[in-house]
Order: C-alpha cells, then structure tokens, then sequence
C-alpha cells in the first residue's frame, strides 16, 4: 500500500472515533468565549488577529473542532485559507503569528482533527497544511513532517522588577539603560495615527537595511483598529527625532514584542532597550508573568545574543507540514537575489512591493 493511501485510510479512521467540525471563528460566539477561557490560547487566537488577517491580506479563518454545534468548545485547531496564484493554495496555522497552539487537551481529537486536515487538503487540492505549535509535545504529528525550526525566547516577569534588571548583562543591556536614561530620550505609547507613522518610518528604515520590504502600512492600522488596547505603540525620540519604536501585544498575562524599528544612526544611545525596560515595568504593572521576544532564526546568532542578553530563556519553536506531492518551496538562491534586489530600492518602491508580496508568503 502506497503512503498516501495509508494516510488516508488513518485519517478516515481517526473521524470515523472523532469526527471534526468546521466553524468560522470570527462569527461563532463560542470561539471568542473559548480562547478568553482556554490556559494555552494567545493573542494569536483572537478573533481580533483573525479579522486583521482578513482585512488586510484576505485570509479566510476557520476552526476545526470535535465539539458540536450548539454546544460550549472543548477545543479547537484554527487556520487560515491562504490563496495565491504564486505561492499556491494552503492552510496556514497562522500567517505571520510565532506559534498557535492547538487547543486540545486530549491525545485522540488531536489526532481527529489533523486527519480530517490532512483529508480535506488532499481532497481540496491544498499544497500543504502547516502547524505552528509553541511547546514541542503540544502536536502529535502523525503524517505531518518538521519543515522550520527556530529559537523562541521568553522573559520570566514573576520576580520583582530589581531582581528582573539584576539578570539582565551589565555591559549589553543594563548599561545601555542607563544610558538612555541620561541621554534624556522621551518615551511615548499609545495607538494614535502620529504614533503608528512614526513607527512606520522606522520600520521601513529597519527592513531596507535587513533587505526585505516593509508589512503594508495597513496591517499595522488593522492591528490597532482590531485588537484595540491589546496593541501599545511606543517610540523614543532624541530632541524631536523617533529614534526607535516597538509595536508589543498583549493577551491575558503575556506581553509580546512583535515588531521593531530604529535609526541605526543612533544605536549607541540604547533607544530600544530603554523601549524593552518600559515594556516590561509597564507589563509588571499590569500583572503580566511573561514578556515574549519572540522568535529567531537559529543562524541569526545577533539576535539570538541580544534577546539573551535579557536573561531570556531559550526554546525551540518546529513547525510541522502535511505536504501533497507535488509542493515546492522557494529556494535560497532566489532568496539571496531577492534582498540584493530589496536592499537598493528606494523606500517608496520597497514599501510598494511589500504590499504585493507579503499576501502570498503568510
């Protein structure tokens, strides 16, 4: 017997014990009440991240789930429908979210609901199906296979704020505080237009010199109309001038720094950490237990030191597919000759690309 057809004679079997049910999570009043509720949702689950999704790139949610209609959810595994013309039909677990944990408690619906994934991509004609789960026991992958791996960090927020400053390094990070505390930078936060286009230019400024395109200016617009005061804006600023701003989420007690941007003229004044030090007195202040780095490529060893550098402890995020026969993926050749190409365009143009692009890389 061929793979496939054991796949699919498994994955048969498995919704013969648990049969899977399907539901749009942003307009089911049980998906909103499910993830306030459930210990391992995140932001990423909201229905506020799905809608700025949607919004902005046209991503379709949906929730797979062993619990039937009319009924309070137990669980549920949510995706998005993903539909390019060039980088091929998909379900994603999710577009641009570090990790999604599926919320399942039990081993055997886990095991339901990925066998009904895997039937309805081969019978939809999906390319892939992809999981982002955050703890590495959390998928039980069964025909799915790793594609990623990346570092993932997290500060621990339960001491109290001195003990939490004493872990950070003296000479990378502490200092760095007190020095942009003497180079008398102003902080600001918030979820204004003013806000979010200072931000905006300096993320722009930061991918140019990383060689990629900038998000469009609407997924961060979306961000803030969609998740409200879940979203926190904050920019430092030299006489006048952004310097550096931070784009973090919050949901329940996690705080999470998703996006960054700074002028690299003025690195030397520690614009970010002292962004990074606010974040977490202001998290602490609000009962948050953990502050997410977020994730890093395991070869990006800057980036893997600086998140270290705040005492971060270090995991491994894997992200596992169920892939058709026939997918492909881009290679690094064409990836290494697409930055060389991003890093001499002028802004306008980079950010003109990155609004066409980034719908079909989610």
């Amino acid at each position: 017997m061929h793979r496939g057809d054991k796949l699919q004679e498994r994955a048969e079997a498995k919704n013969l014990v648990t049969p899977a049910h399907r539901i749009d999570p942003l307009a089911d009043p049980r998906w909103v009440e499910f993830v306030e509720r459930h210990p391992r949702a995140s932001v990423f689950h909201t229905p506020g991240w799905l809608e700025a999704l949607r919004r902005t790139y046209g991503y379709e949610a949906v929730a797979y789930t062993t619990t039937p209609p009319g009924i309070e959810l137990t669980n549920g595994v949510v995706l998005c429908r993903v539909y390019s013309r060039i980088t091929g039909r998909r379900m994603v677990s999710l577009p641009f979210s570090d990790h999604c944990e599926p919320l399942v408690n039990r081993s055997e619906d886990l095991e339901g609901l990925l066998g009904s994934l895997e039937t309805d991509c081969r019978r939809e004609g999906w390319k892939y199906v992809e999981m982002r789960p955050r703890t590495t026991c959390a998928l039980s992958p069964g025909g799915m296979e790793p594609v990623q791996y990346f570092y993932f960090h997290t500060v621990d927020l339960s001491l109290e704020l001195e003990g939490i400053f004493r872990r950070f390094h003296k000479d990378s990070t502490q200092r760095k505080i007190r020095r942009a505390e003497r180079e008398g930078l102003t902080y600001e936060e918030g979820r204004s237009e003013a806000l979010l286009e200072k931000f905006y230019r300096l993320l722009v400024r930061t991918r140019q010199r990383h060689q990629w395109p900038p998000q469009p200016r609407d997924w961060f617009r979306n961000l803030v109309d969609c998740l409200a005061d879940k979203v926190k804006i904050r920019v430092a600023s030299k006489d006048g001038r952004p310097i550096a701003s931070i784009l973090t989420l919050s949901f329940k007690d996690v705080l999470v720094f998703k996006y960054g941007g700074s002028d690299e003229r003025f690195h030397n004044l520690g614009a970010v950490h002292l962004l990074l030090w606010n974040a977490i007195q202001d998290g602490k202040s609000n009962g948050v237990r953990e502050f997410e780095l977020g994730r890093s490529d395991s070869d990006n060893l800057g980036l893997v030191t600086f998140k270290e550098r705040w005492g971060a402890t270090r995991s491994q995020l894997t992200y596992w597919r169920y892939q058709t026969p026939t997918s492909t993926a881009l290679s690094g050749w064409g990836i290494k000759l697409a930055r060389n190409f991003f890093a001499h365009i002028p802004d306008r143009l980079l950010i003109a690309v990155g609004k066409m692009v980034y719908r079909h890389l989610g």
